[in-house]
């Protein structure tokens, strides 16, 4: 449900601001979504005790080094109808943002073997060859027996199993008998 808000406020966001200005608000409300992983910035934020205004107060602190009205009106309008709660879901949503504009995005490759950073940057380089983006692998070794490809941005798994592999290739076998 946040993510869906989220995305409305990304978009009305986008709408006002320039290209170059996107990347240095994306920043600014990582570091500011970073604060809501701190239990005591949670509490200050969730408490009752706390009025709006001084939330606004706290936030508005926060993101007056980059001196952009149009973020200051955001943060106020974010305070106002009490959606301090998603800046973590607009900082995920703006970086997604930021990635479909670069035609940039990262992807992860699950396997139980090792592969060697070659094969990796090879991978990564026919992906973007088909999708037509800057596709980046970081590999994660789990237990899953083959090779899993995920670039969760673009919505696209690639996945070969050894266990579906052998499966295929028996049915394979007993309907040509």
């Amino acid at each position: 449900m946040e993510e869906l808000i989220a995305k409305r406020y990304v978009k009305a966001l986008k709408g006002t601001l320039k290209p170059k200005e996107i990347g240095v608000v994306s920043e600014l409300f990582k570091a500011l979504a970073s604060g809501f992983s701190d239990e005591k910035f949670l509490l200050i934020f969730e408490s009752r005790d706390v009025s709006n205004a001084q939330k606004e107060e706290i936030l508005l602190s926060a993101v007056k080094s980059i001196k952009s009205n149009k973020v200051n009106n955001f943060i106020k309008l974010l305070v106002e109808n009490g959606r301090v709660n998603i800046i973590p879901a607009i900082a995920s949503e703006l970086s997604k943002e930021i990635s479909r504009m670069s035609k940039n995005y990262s992807g992860k490759i699950y396997s139980d073997s090792a592969i060697d950073a070659k094969t990796l940057a090879g991978i990564g380089k026919g992906l973007s060859k088909k999708l037509g983006a800057t596709i980046s692998l970081e590999m994660i070794r789990n237990d899953f027996d083959g090779i899993k490809v995920e670039v969760e941005d673009l919505g696209v798994e690639i996945n070969f199993s050894k266990n579906r592999l052998n499966t295929q290739l028996i049915e394979h076998i007993l309907k040509a008998i």
